[in-house]
């Protein structure tokens, strides 16, 4: 992914401009939408403007607010449709925060029944995605290594490698790699559902 100077990707400006368009459909001001999310306005005009690199906590606020879903706002920032998705030409995002990485592997805009994210999750790193009002979606974590502790809802699984966790979404979902090392897995996401 292309980086500016300003340490911004291109997906980071992506991910601006559709906040905004998914905004501008719903007819909802900044002030109204900031005051959906629980972020203030001018954190979000940042963010709307390519000005502000979001946590992923912020960005689940915020997709709650337009009750759309993290995967769903990903896939609207991706290019063409194409059979085949690259390495080298998968979008890739990075949280600020904890320093998790999302890659999409799923070849964009191709109607595949399913979604695949790769994702990095560093030693000790911890985060939390508020509820979304969006109807519920159904994914599956596979752990490839490391140690991950999913808590859905109120119940924390414990994943060791190979293990695979479904998950009804629609309510809080708090990742943690308790780990001394990073956890990978993949995320497989239902289509015809709103996706995380």
């Amino acid at each position: 992914m292309e980086q500016a100077a300003d340490g911004l990707s291109t997906l980071d400006r992506a991910i601006g401009e559709r906040i905004k368009a998914l905004r501008a459909d719903r007819g909802l001001t900044l002030e109204v939408l900031a005051e959906k999310a629980g972020v203030s306005r001018a954190m979000l005009s940042r963010i709307e403007r390519g000005e502000s690199n979001p946590t992923a906590q912020l960005l689940g606020r915020v997709c709650a607010g337009l009750d759309v879903t993290l995967s769903a706002l990903f896939a609207e920032t991706e290019q063409a449709a194409s059979p085949l998705a690259r390495r080298a030409e998968q979008a890739v995002w990075r949280d600020p925060a904890s320093g998790y990485v999302r890659r999409v592997v799923t070849p964009p805009n191709c109607g595949a029944a399913a979604e695949i994210v790769d994702v990095e999750f560093p030693a000790g790193a911890t985060v939390t995605m508020e509820s979304s009002r969006t109807p519920a979606s159904d994914q599956q974590i596979v752990l490839l290594s490391g140690r991950m502790e999913l808590t859905v809802g109120n119940t924390t699984h414990r994943l060791e490698a190979g293990d695979c966790l479904h998950m009804q979404l629609g309510q809080p979902v708090g990742f943690h790699n308790p780990g001394a090392r990073p956890a990978h897995y993949l995320v497989v996401i239902s289509s015809g559902a709103p996706r995380f």
